[in-house]
């Protein structure tokens, strides 16, 4: 229903922003790290949006890029991660963290985030980590700029992770290995996940 809202920054409380919008103010369930990137009270911001319909409640969530929406959407899929557990995660972990824990295999990393424990944390792994099987994901099929011989080796490694994590959030192999074969090879893993989802959200 809404994909992304602009407008005045007129509230902003733990968990919760305010976005006036044509004299309209939405309230925006979002995470700290969307907070983070708020500007000053007054000031105009955007965020986007998803709207979750319940029997007794329409709640808007907002986040400050469509990285972090999407990686909500794609968390809130999982058995047992509702919209707070979501937010949580995404409080404790930016969307490149999230796509390394669990492309690592890395479960304690999410429960640092409240609400979620071991139990729940290795079922997010788990189901994530199934989506890149499914995917069927084999790596080496990339084509790495800015590598001399002795760093082809690591940097070929740091661009399967960075792929496999992209899947994990939700892109296809063929759109992950597009974004992270456009980047600098020589890269680390996370600085080619978070360059990839850059340029993959600019294409939208």
């Amino acid at each position: 229903m809404f994909y992304s809202l602009t407008g005045k920054l007129v509230h902003m409380e733990p968990g919760v922003v305010a976005i006036e919008c044509g004299g309209v103010a939405f309230k925006c369930f979002t995470s700290m790290n969307t907070q983070k990137n708020m500007p000053r009270i007054g000031e105009t911001a955007t965020v986007y949006t998803h709207l979750n319909v319940r029997e007794d409640a329409l709640d808007l969530y907002g986040f400050s890029t469509k990285s972090e929406l999407n990686c909500y959407k794609m968390l809130t899929t999982i058995s047992g991660v509702g919209p707070k557990a979501a937010l949580s995660i995404l409080s404790e972990m930016t969307p490149e963290g999230v796509a390394m824990a669990a492309a690592s295999g890395d479960s304690k990393k999410f429960t640092k985030a409240s609400g979620v424990g071991p139990k729940l944390a290795q079922r997010i792994v788990l189901e994530l980590k199934d989506r890149v099987k499914k995917m069927g994901f084999t790596g080496g099929t990339l084509e790495l700029t800015g590598t001399d011989d002795a760093g082809i080796v690591s940097a070929s490694q740091n661009a399967e992770q960075a792929v496999q994590a992209l899947i994990v959030l939700g892109y296809t192999q063929s759109e992950a290995a597009q974004a992270v074969a456009k980047l600098d090879g020589s890269l680390s893993t996370e600085e080619l996940i978070r360059g990839a989802l850059k340029s993959m959200a600019s294409r939208f």
